[in-house]
């Protein structure tokens, strides 16, 4: 695993929206891209599933475990692992400054979103 560059950490942390595209079930050909929000946390890239585990990218890219994002207008290849729950409080908080105000975060720090981070990493 590789870590991620500061230059594509400012990109991320920049934009609003990440998009994802897991690797479909023949492990190749990629899935429809999904917007998501990304967040920079100890310059680690992380994703939630607003709606939960039953999330068709967030099953996808922890049972393909790579695929790739857009970001900054290029595709990146990278790889999914579900995070730890010790990473939980500090992607809550993340959510909180990157979105303040906006009535989509307590939905993310619910407990379904919570049950569905992602750590994306280059490969």
């Amino acid at each position: 695993m590789t870590d991620w560059s500061t230059d594509l950490l400012a990109a991320i942390e920049k934009n609003a929206d990440l998009f994802v595209s897991p690797y479909r079930e023949d492990g190749t050909t990629y899935g429809t891209p999904t917007q998501t929000w990304a967040l920079v946390v100890d310059g680690k890239v992380y994703v939630r599933a607003a709606n939960g585990p039953s999330s068709r990218w967030y099953q996808a890219a922890v049972t393909q475990k790579a695929g790739r994002v857009r970001v900054d207008g290029a595709y990146r290849n990278v790889t999914f692992e579900p995070a730890r729950t010790d990473d939980e409080a500090a992607i809550d908080a993340a959510y909180e400054t990157k979105y303040p105000g906006s009535p989509a975060v307590p939905i993310m720090q619910g407990d379904g979103p919570k049950t569905a981070s992602v750590r994306i990493s280059p490969r």
